[in-house]
């Protein structure tokens, strides 16, 4: 029997199927955060006096058993069981009989589900916001490892101008501290506490949300209970832009060392049992890992625009469109963990050229620099761009490597990693 259901109906099997999809299964990842949340409301019922104290003590007692079945992965939704809400009071009955039967006074489950994916967002965010601070110390070392080895730099996939490792791994540190920008204002908006709005209209019971919220940490409340609704789908896309936005620095990062370690750039390579073979071509060395991580990360950043297409529209109060979010989107969070673990297996085991710059093709990196030696010496800047073009046509330019003098921050000689750490101190405290 259903929460909602009365005596005498029932709701046709197809429908059930329809309605309930893959929910149960996403339900699971909820679980422990719903017991959370149900032990901080019924400490506050408790407290104000809709359960007694000992009612109160004795079924927050039964939910940290709850809470210990599923830490150990003992914890399933039986079948004829809608969802986790119903399982975990259906338990707690099981356990301390009708005590149990008093926990969703002044809530609802609307509440509920909207409290456990703001907890569980939250814990996410942070588990992101790890893996993203690994990677990027990761990029840094190397970087550093690194920073005296050359590459050619590229615009219009033409070469351009002399660049360096430490540059090139450095630029896609950087880039991860204004991502965490964006998760940090994705966990700003998860760290807000909806328990307590009910169905999205408040209860006339005395409820004390601040304990709650307290009781939750969370930072603050959803304070009006029907934007507390309303950011239902709002916090999954907020969410979800900033694990976009790292998502497109691990796809860059990871064309580009297709390219590098592609045999007509050999710029990187890595050991045989990172990469992959070929069924017929015995010399192949696939990047099967980068190209998944694209193909992967490519797909990540389609999700803000799938909660868009869902949540769009839609008036205030609860929908149970909303209810495909998390299939949406807490897939989404297990592949962008799993891109950013590999990344960082497969750039800690990166080897890289030496002395890439001295080969022929690549003399023409250097005209700028050529440029720029003649302006230093008094030659303005027009006419030493016409000098070195026509030397480039007459095949007379040359350049000396020894010559290559880069001090400007954020240069070739000075790549401002130490500043650029600094910067991602900044982004992580805002967590």
């Amino acid at each position: 029997m259903k929460l909602w259901q009365k005596e005498n109906s029932s709701t046709s099997q197809i429908v059930e199927q329809f309605t309930v999809g893959r929910d149960k299964e996403f339900d699971l990842l909820l679980a422990k955060y719903d017991v959370q949340g149900s032990i901080a409301h019924v400490t506050m019922l408790g407290e104000v006096g809709l359960m007694s104290k000992e009612e109160a003590a004795i079924a927050v007692n039964g939910l940290k058993e709850i809470a210990a079945a599923i830490d150990n992965s003992e914890f399933t939704i039986d079948e004829g069981i809608e969802d986790v809400h119903s399982q975990v009071e259906f338990l707690l009955t099981q356990k301390i009989g009708d005590i149990g039967k008093k926990i969703h006074s002044g809530r609802s489950r609307n509440d509920q589900v909207a409290v456990d994916i703001k907890l569980y967002l939250r814990a996410e965010i942070s588990n992101m916001k790890d893996e993203v601070k690994n990677l990027f110390d990761l990029l840094v070392a190397q970087s550093e490892k690194n920073k005296h080895t050359l590459l050619p730099g590229y615009t219009h996939l033409q070469i351009a101008m002399p660049s360096s490792v430490a540059l090139w791994l450095g630029a896609y540190a950087e880039s991860l501290v204004d991502d965490l920008e964006l998760l940090a204002a994705a966990y700003q908006v998860a760290n807000k506490n909806p328990l307590g709005s009910g169905a999205g209209y408040g209860s006339s019971f005395p409820l004390n949300r601040k304990r709650t919220t307290e009781l939750l940490q969370f930072g603050t409340l959803n304070w009006n209970s029907v934007y507390a609704q309303m950011s239902r789908g709002k916090t999954e896309k907020v969410t979800s832009v900033g694990m976009s936005s790292v998502a497109a620095t691990l796809s860059k990062l990871a064309m580009d060392c297709c390219l590098y370690m592609n045999q007509n750039f050999g710029f990187i390579s890595f050991p045989d049992e990172l990469t992959t073979g070929s069924s017929i071509m015995p010399h192949k060395k696939n990047p099967d890992v980068f190209e998944l991580i694209r193909a992967k990360c490519n797909r990540i950043q389609s999700i803000p625009n799938e909660l868009t297409l869902l949540i769009n529209n839609l008036p205030s109060g609860y929908h149970r469109d909303m209810q495909l979010t998390k299939e949406i989107l807490f897939p989404a969070i297990e592949e962008l963990k799993a891109c950013l673990q590999l990344m960082q297996l497969m750039l800690s085991n990166m080897k890289v050229k030496e002395n890439i710059l001295t080969d022929e093709k690549y003399k023409y990196l250097f005209s700028v620099e050529g440029v720029n030696d003649l302006v230093n010496k008094g030659i303005p800047f027009r006419e030493a761009y016409q000098q070195v073009g026509n030397s480039i046509n007459k095949g007379e330019f040359e350049y000396d490597l020894k010559q290559l003098h880069h001090t400007h921050e954020g240069s070739i000689g000075n790549p401002c990693n130490n500043e650029i750490a600094d910067e991602m101190k900044k982004v992580l405290a805002k967590f």
